[in-house]
């Protein structure tokens, strides 16, 4: 029974500081960063985002490039502002599968280290995906009639 009293007083301990706003607000950040980050480091440097989108063998590759600007940094707007939360992280989450099939091809490299890593990002990016699709349920299923959760 003082295990069970324990374990609800941390539960409710996480609850209410989880819940805080600004906890909240920092984490989505954390989670959209590497997004900003990308989207502005091709915008600020647009001739190396076509190149990068040249060595992934897309093309048109400056059309692409814009897009990925558009999508990275406009889905992590929605995702941060609450308008269209769920809309943003699904988009983020497709696009985090998308590329990580793209860029992440450990099954094609030899045994050995570089292979290793790559699988570690693959799948570090799959949680990063999982962690979009969960925002964005959250985010449907605490919706309130008309407006942001």
């Amino acid at each position: 029974m003082a295990a069970r009293e324990a374990g609800d007083g941390l539960a409710g301990w996480a609850r209410r500081a989880l819940s805080a706003a600004p906890v909240r607000a920092l984490a989505l950040l954390a989670l959209t960063s590497a997004y900003l980050q990308g989207g502005l480091d091709k915008a600020g440097d647009f001739p190396a985002a076509v190149a990068e989108m040249d060595h992934f063998g897309l093309a048109p590759a400056a059309p692409f490039a814009v897009a990925v600007i558009a999508l990275e940094l406009g889905a992590s707007a929605l995702v941060l502002s609450g308008v269209g939360r769920w809309l943003g992280a699904l988009a983020l989450a497709a696009f985090t599968c998308a590329a990580t099939l793209l860029a992440n091809r450990f099954w094609s490299l030899p045994p050995g280290p570089e292979r290793l890593a790559a699988a570690n990002g693959f799948f570090e990016h799959l949680g990063l995906a999982g962690a979009f699709v969960l925002v964005a349920w959250h985010d449907l299923a605490h919706r309130t009639e008309g407006g942001r959760t």
